[in-house]
């Protein structure tokens, strides 16, 4: 993981997608996540799918004063799609720790959520360990 990297969450293989992420929905999630990042006073970063480089899941490329976040859609579902945007914010703003947990918290509210398929089950037994630790530090 690079500096500043949070623990990343991970969608347990097991979990059937059936929401498949689609551009219009990508572009209004991007919308929705910007729009709370910015209200937190954050750096926005800018959005945009697939990443140029091939077999990866998601990219953040730096720039002065920015960054881009690029993921893959096509094949995955909303809930893994959403995951990447999240964790590449967190990233980009270097947020660790409670930060992250409580900000995760608001910009997947923001985005509407995760599908109600039993929520943290959602997330892999190691992203559940690693927020179980951070809420106890």
């Amino acid at each position: 993981m690079s500096k500043g990297a949070t623990n990343p969450i991970s969608v347990e293989t097991s979990v059937p997608a059936p929401d498949p992420a689609s551009v219009a929905w990508f572009a209004s999630a991007a919308r929705r996540l910007s729009a709370a990042t910015r209200a937190a006073g954050l750096v926005v970063p800018a959005f945009r799918c697939p990443p140029r480089i091939p077999g990866v899941p998601r990219t953040i490329k730096r720039y002065l004063g920015g960054a881009v976040i690029s993921v893959v859609i096509l094949g995955r579902s909303s809930t893994e799609v959403l995951i990447d945007l999240v964790e590449g914010i967190l990233v980009v703003n270097s947020l660790e720790g409670e930060a992250a947990v409580r900000f995760r918290r608001a910009l997947l509210d923001s985005a509407g959520g995760l599908p109600s398929r039993g929520g943290d089950n959602l997330l892999s037994g190691d992203a559940r360990v690693a927020e179980r630790q951070t809420q106890a530090a």
